[in-house]
């Protein structure tokens, strides 16, 4: 489908005056102020330092029915070795019941993530995620082993064990099977206890440094003077369009004064953009985005090739033989145009629904949402995921 758009700003013709005399200019309309989103300032940032910690760890899964990993995955049954060996089992390395013609089912090799909340100490319990790591069809009805989680340090912080809790299931029987959702990622609620806490205390801060989530200048410096003002002093500073610092005084409390800090509500720009999924054809639009005139001509050709294959049969008593003859057809579309008149200031909101009403796809929006952006006609940060 062909689509011309054209986004023409409207023009004021000046009245006509007699000779002499002086022509009386008006001046226009003042332009409309942003207003801001009121928001409180733990909402849309977080304090420096005081941060998620992420762990990682490999382990083994028991308890399988006979839906582990195969004897092509080697690691699980080293694991194995591994731990019946600590547990003072010896396995023999010939023979008939010897290592190499172990065949174990029931287990499988998994990796086991997790995030270690901030001043998480010794005993606290976390939630983990155990993902197959090897073939292993399905991880119903296992229990993961003690598995160390280590952090980028290389340091244990936490050990896992427990039984796995799945949100799919697979069944198999007489050659038909049937899945629900991932069998092969499964969660353990609070199934890591924290043997080991991150070294960080608050009486180390004597500067509490508030970071945005999105970065944003004029917010900086509104969140500065919100801050200030509920402090009764001049002891915040916006840093840059991210960091705001709040100077701590001496033997100040510094968690009393990060939940006043967090507490105090304060008025936010987000920037204008435009999201757009173009594997799925969806267009998420985020704040108020304007248009600038421009006008698009979104070509709508579509060409079909169409092959047939036939067969020719020679008539009887010729000395002609069988042969497979393939037709191709090529056809070629255009069609017609359909023209879209938007006025001065038109949202992007506005543009899709008058592409929809002309019947465009989801992928022509998408197309034509990028062609403005690179025009400098849209107002707004594009972003395609």
């Amino acid at each position: 489908m062909a689509l011309v758009i054209s986004l023409a700003a409207a023009l004021e013709l000046a009245a006509m005056s007699a000779p002499g005399q002086a022509v009386e200019k008006t001046a226009g309309p003042a332009p409309e102020a942003v207003a801001g989103q009121m928001a409180r300032v733990k909402d849309v940032s977080t304090i420096e330092g005081i941060r998620d910690n992420q762990l990682v760890g490999y382990g083994l899964v028991v308890g399988l029915r006979g839906t582990g990993d195969s004897s092509q995955t080697v690691f699980p049954a080293q694991t194995l070795l591994s731990v019946l060996e600590r547990m003072g089992i010896t396995v023999p390395q010939t023979g008939a019941n010897s290592a190499m013609n172990m065949q174990v089912k029931n287990m499988a090799g998994v990796f086991v993530v997790a995030t270690m909340p901030p001043f998480s100490q010794p005993g606290f319990k976390i939630d983990v995620t155990v993902s197959s790591a090897g073939d292993a069809r399905s991880l119903e009805g296992g229990i993961l082993l003690m598995t160390p989680l280590y952090g980028p340090d290389g340091q244990i912080y936490a050990q896992a064990q427990g039984a796995l809790v799945l949100g799919g299931y697979l069944a198999a029987a007489g050659g038909n099977s049937r899945q629900m959702n991932h069998p092969t990622t499964a969660r353990i609620p609070a199934g890591a206890l924290v043997e080991r806490a991150v070294p960080f205390s608050l009486k180390q801060m004597h500067t509490v440094t508030v970071l945005l989530n999105n970065a944003d200048f004029h917010t900086a410096e509104r969140m500065a003077v919100a801050i200030d003002r509920t402090l009764e002093g001049a002891r915040a500073r916006a840093v840059d369009s991210r960091r705001v610092e709040i100077a701590a005084q001496p033997d100040e409390d510094v968690a009393a004064l990060i939940d006043k800090v967090e507490q105090v509500q304060v008025e936010v720009y987000p920037r204008a953009r435009v999201v757009v999924d173009e594997r799925t054809g969806t267009v998420v639009i985020g704040g108020t985005v304007r248009l600038q005139p421009v006008s698009i001509l979104h070509g709508g050709l579509s060409v079909n090739v169409v092959s047939q294959v036939q067969v020719s049969q020679p008539g009887p008593f010729s000395a002609g033989t069988t042969q497979v003859v393939r037709q191709t057809g090529v056809q070629a579309q255009d069609k017609p145009v359909n023209e879209i008149d938007l006025k001065e200031g038109a949202t992007v909101e506005d543009l899709v629904q008058e592409l929809q009403r002309t019947g465009a796809g989801a992928r022509d929006v998408i197309s034509i949402l990028q062609a403005m952006k690179e025009a400098g006609a849209l107002e707004a940060d594009l972003q395609v995921i």
